[in-house]
């Protein structure tokens, strides 16, 4: 193994072709791209066979040719999560070589897999991974040890995979068939795990970072109530479950790691091609009617002797997810504000936001909308919408969650389509105790507002910070919903301050 500072590793026997796939499964799941992957070993010890697992995996393609780069030296692929580049150096005499092939070139966008790395000596960056592979006689022909290794900034994911391996074999799932499926905004990601026909998810949630403090010795997380581990969503899923809503049942958990072995809801969600489907949205609304018709406790259970409290949307937490607006949005178009004008923005939303605090209080799922609901014709009633990513559940006003799904950011809901099913809400509870249908369209209108603006700053975020520009295509359409919302006549304040600030649609 080439001489540099140690930080994690793992062992791993790959007793044949089922263990080398699947870990290569366990590295594909944490690669992000820029990630260097060495892989060590003597003539036959498997690294070809080893890159060929990873790359075929990554393509989601058993069959893909994934030649032998040692005599081209540099093999490129590209792959719908990022482009692979697969190198052999073996045939390289100096790391001069290395420098005329191009290698401090390589696309940093791009996952790079280099065999014989040792002809790289004095090249190679500190953040990077190493799988090591040895040939032992004694086993067989086909056996080999692994050691993984990072370096760096990698090796916190070479801790998350050991554990990752461990949590599996220990709830029973050592030997299935793994498939990363695509990943949200979030640092969660989910595997289907696959064996004898039948099917769950791998939820792999760790720790929420806490980032640095920027209000009162508190970070944006903390203000903003978001979830810091997997407790929540636990409790959440319990307490939805009992109450006759498809929450996804959990058949292994390890709260401390933060993973979880959860029901498969499949892949047919409530809108399809980027549209509502009008039977789906419709029985999505009277999941929210049954969960708002509900005296629900602040307090949950997330296992024996463990408990979570449900935060309070307070106003803190709705005023500094506004506040991204000016902060990641409208630093994209180019516009500064004055100190006066942003204070102007913040009172309006806070004498905006007052009657939020003071209206009837219900469970918020908080990302109620179609990326999180799926469709079960199996069942029946409220139980056909499957509920997903409930970990960020608040109290507050049920008007929120009527917006996420009517304003929905991923799905062009038609103006019609909404008034439609915002009726079908309001006419449902006219005659319950303490519903004042007024209030509660005002109320609409101002969680609309308020999510759209913190959307539109996620979106900007996203890209600039994390270098996710997939989610830029959305802008205009919440763009839309924002306008809608702000025409209501108790939004006239804010709609003044909006057009005098932000710019048009054509800006975005």
């Amino acid at each position: 193994m080439l001489a540099t500072n140690f930080s994690a590793s793992f062992n791993a026997a790959l007793t044949d072709e089922a263990a080398t796939r699947g870990l290569a499964v366990d590295l594909a799941g944490l690669f992000e791209p820029g990630d260097l992957v060495t892989l060590s070993g003597d003539l036959g010890a498997g690294k070809t066979a080893f890159a060929r697992a990873l790359i075929r995996h990554l393509a989601g393609s058993e069959h893909l040719e994934v030649a032998s780069p040692s005599f081209n030296l540099m093999q490129s692929y590209e792959l719908q999560r990022f482009p692979v580049v697969h190198g052999d150096l073996y045939r390289l005499t100096s790391a001069s070589d290395l420098i005329e092939l191009g290698f401090e070139d390589l696309p940093t966008n791009a996952v790079t897999l280099l065999e014989w790395p040792d002809r790289a000596a004095g090249l190679l960056p500190s953040d990077r991974f190493d799988v090591s592979l040895s040939l032992s006689p004694s086993h067989g022909d086909n056996f080999r040890h692994a050691r993984v290794s990072g370096y760096g900034r990698c090796a916190l994911r070479v801790e998350r995979i050991a554990a990752v391996r461990r949590f599996l074999e220990a709830s029973g799932c050592a030997e299935v068939r793994r498939e990363r499926l695509a990943g949200d905004a979030s640092t969660r990601s989910y595997e289907r795990l696959s064996k004898d026909g039948s099917t769950v998810l791998l939820m792999n949630s760790p720790r929420r970072a806490d980032g640095p403090p920027v209000r009162d010795g508190k970070s944006y997380s903390a203000i903003a109530h978001l979830a810091e581990d997997i407790n929540p969503y636990l409790a959440l899923s319990l307490a939805l479950r009992d109450r006759g809503f498809s929450a996804p049942q959990i058949f292994a958990a390890d709260r401390q790691a933060g993973f979880a072995i959860v029901e498969d809801f499949g892949n047919e969600f409530i809108a399809a091609n980027a549209a509502p489907i009008e039977e789906r949205y419709e029985a999505a609304i009277d999941v929210l009617l049954a969960l708002h018709r509900l005296t629900l406790p602040a307090q949950i259970l997330v296992a024996p002797g463990v408990d979570h409290a449900l935060p309070h949307y307070d106003l803190g937490a709705l005023l500094i997810e506004a506040e991204l607006l000016p902060d990641w949005f409208l630093p994209r178009l180019q516009v500064r504000l004055t100190s006066q004008s942003r204070a102007q923005y913040i009172s309006l939303w806070r004498e905006a936001l007052a009657a939020a605090q003071n209206a009837p209080a219900t469970w918020l799922l908080r990302d109620f909308h179609s990326p999180n609901l799926m469709w079960l014709p199996h069942r029946s009633g409220i139980a056909r919408v499957g509920l997903l990513d409930f970990q960020d559940a608040v109290i507050g006003p049920g008007a929120y969650d009527v917006a996420s799904l009517l304003q929905d950011a991923r799905v062009d809901v038609p103006e019609m389509l909404e008034l439609s099913l915002l009726s079908r809400y309001t006419r449902a509870r006219l005659n319950d105790p303490g519903f004042d249908a007024a209030e509660f369209a005002r109320l609409y209108a101002t969680m609309g507002a308020q999510r759209a603006s913190k959307i539109l700053g996620i979106f900007a975020r996203l890209d600039k910070r994390d270098g996710k520009p997939q989610y830029l295509r959305h802008m205009p359409r919440v763009w839309t919903y924002l306008q809608r919302s702000l025409a209501h006549p108790a939004l006239a304040a804010l709609r003044a301050w909006y057009a005098a600030h932000v710019p048009a649609l054509k800006s975005i």
